[in-house]
């Protein structure tokens, strides 16, 4: 039955996934305004945007997205389903340490070269942070429909 608790949670982390690939993750002002983000153009009048997607989340992003969303469908197989959601979460971490990792070196660049520099996290930083809830609690939905089936298999 796709009517289930986890389903929910699986398609509100997939949104989130889907949604932190366009927008910045992390900016760098330093006379032009340097962007970290996976797609997302930008252009906003009198400020110069330099758009660096020098970070592999263009790749984890849409794993991630991909792979919640087609744990959904697998809610027959519930131990497929279950490492789909511990890939995704996998995945997560990869896109967040991947981001973080390219915000840390080009801090590091444009402090080597001596440039006074401002950086701060961007919407795309703070869409992601809730997926691995959502996604530990869709493994725990997985977990309880599992005892449940197995509780009904014993009578």
């Amino acid at each position: 039955m796709v009517a289930r608790i986890q389903n929910l949670y699986l398609f509100l982390a997939g949104l989130l996934a889907a949604g932190s690939m366009f927008f910045p993750f992390w900016s760098f002002s330093a006379g032009k305004v340097y962007v970290i983000s996976d797609f997302a153009s930008f252009c906003t009048s009198g400020i110069p945007y330099v758009n660096g997607a020098c970070f592999s989340a263009g790749i984890f992003s849409p794993l991630t997205t991909i792979f919640s969303l087609a744990a959904i469908f697998f809610f027959k197989n519930r131990v497929l389903q279950s490492k789909l959601i511990l890939l995704a979460i996998f995945l997560f971490l990869g896109n967040l340490f991947s981001g973080l990792t390219a915000a840390h070196f080009l801090n590091q660049y444009f402090q080597s070269i001596g440039t006074v520099v401002t950086h701060t996290p961007e919407a795309g930083f703070f869409i992601m942070l809730p997926e691995p809830v959502f996604f530990i609690l869709a493994l725990k939905g997985v977990k309880t429909d599992d005892k449940i089936a197995n509780a009904y298999k014993r009578l």
